[in-house]
């Protein structure tokens, strides 16, 4: 409208134009007057805040105090108390005997206290004997009595430090003593006093010491110091040399194990064919279900083929696969037997082949672990006729090897 008016040059009207606004709502919004609100005090956190100040501005559930400083620790105020006085003054150390004097700052109030590591000032007591005693118990052949009370002086003095004392020992009046020789006579003195001493019979405790044995422990780590390179590479060679040997042992004992368990297996497997033939016929309907149940799972003494009874529908060719239990070594030794009998090695899959063919290479795996077994016991044989031979200074007539193997064989089949 107020560009028709522009175009014909009139002049607007005095009223009101009629806008959006006007039509919508006429009145006036009232302004709503933005109120002081709480400010959060400087250091305090937002979520403390929250739990002290809501929005409905009720007031806080605490005391009113000044926070106008802000949550903030006090700083030490230095400065307000008066110094302790301190004092340069002399001091004596009680572990010292010559009187020594020497200075340190103090406080006046500790001036007269004892000297704070006075307390760490320990002493090894020392067993003393007299004239009587040494004659009746502690003469020994090798130590003069001079000896002795030398020794006890320097173990007083130095507090049974043996390394020290054996460095400060008088050779030019007395022979020389290794460290193990001081140790030996001062423990031996040691415990024959606290023999004598003891009272009511009661039994004392004696400090044991091996003079002999701490001499052989030092002669044997200086030899283990002062092996060559050449040597600590030979001793490694021969430590890696006695875990293969280790490993080998383990290798033959598991194999026994298992040799065992398939005679064992394959024993029992006899057994109860021969139960089973021994009963005589019946009728071939039985016979037939017989058979299909064995076919169904074979459980033979070399391998344990699946069982597919209850998996639902199945190949019958699937009764023929090898189990994951049965090894890549025997697998290929399979292999070869199979092209040296001119056998295929994947034939007809029909249930009378899938049931011999099982048993086949069940057998094959049974031939190769005795065949295995027959092995570590000749390779065991040998080793120890060896031993004999080393061991034994008259050589013996050698064993019959033939008669010997038939013996291990038999053996083996009887367990």
């Amino acid at each position: 409208m107020s560009d028709v008016l522009d175009i014909l040059d009139i002049e607007r009207p005095q009223t009101p134009e009629i806008s959006k606004e006007s039509i919508l709502d006429g009145r006036k919004k009232k302004k709503k007057l933005s109120e002081a609100t709480f400010k959060r005090p400087e250091g305090m956190h937002r979520e403390l805040y929250a739990l002290l100040y809501s929005d409905n501005k009720d007031k806080p559930p605490m005391f009113i105090t000044d926070s106008g400083q802000g949550y903030k620790q006090n700083k030490a105020k230095l400065g307000l108390k008066r110094v302790r006085p301190w004092k340069w003054m002399p001091f004596t150390n009680p572990a010292r005997k010559d009187g020594a004097i020497f200075h340190h700052w103090r406080r006046i109030e500790d001036e007269n206290e004892e000297y704070p590591f006075a307390k760490f000032n320990k002493s090894v007591q020392i067993p003393s004997y007299t004239d009587d005693e040494y004659i009746q118990h502690l003469q020994c052949e090798g130590w003069t009595r001079q000896e002795t009370d030398h020794l006890f002086d320097l173990c007083q003095r130095f507090d049974l430090r043996f390394i020290i004392i054996q460095d400060r020992w008088d050779r030019s009046q007395f022979t020389n003593r290794s460290i193990e020789d001081l140790k030996e006579r001062y423990y031996n003195i040691c415990n024959i006093l606290a023999k004598v001493h003891a009272v009511n019979n009661i039994e004392p405790k004696l400090i044991a010491y091996d003079a002999d044995h701490e001499r052989r422990r030092k002669e044997q780590l200086i030899k283990l110091y002062d092996r060559t390179p050449e040597q600590l590479e030979e001793e490694q060679n021969l430590l890696n040399e006695l875990r293969k040997i280790e490993l080998r042992k383990k290798e033959r004992e598991k194999k026994t194990q298992d040799l065992q368990k398939l005679i064992t297996a394959a024993d029992s497997s006899q057994g109860e064919t021969k139960r089973l033939e021994k009963k005589g016929p019946k009728k071939k309907v039985v016979q037939q279900k017989n058979v299909k149940a064995e076919n169904a799972s074979v459980d033979s003494a070399g391998i344990k083929f699946a069982d597919f009874k209850g998996s639902g529908v199945t190949l019958r060719s699937q009764r023929m696969k090898l189990p994951a239990s049965v090894g890549q070594k025997k697998a290929k030794a399979l292999e070869q037997l199979l092209k040296e009998l001119d056998i295929e090695p994947n034939p007809i899959p029909t249930e009378e082949v899938c049931m011999h063919f099982n048993e086949l290479r069940s057998d094959m795996v049974l031939l190769y672990e005795l065949k295995l077994a027959l092995a570590n016991c000749e390779f065991e044989l040998q080793t120890l006729r060896h031993q004999a031979e080393v061991l034994s200074s008259d050589k013996r007539e050698p064993m019959d090897t033939s008669s010997s193997m038939i013996n291990i064989q038999s053996d083996i089949t009887c367990e």
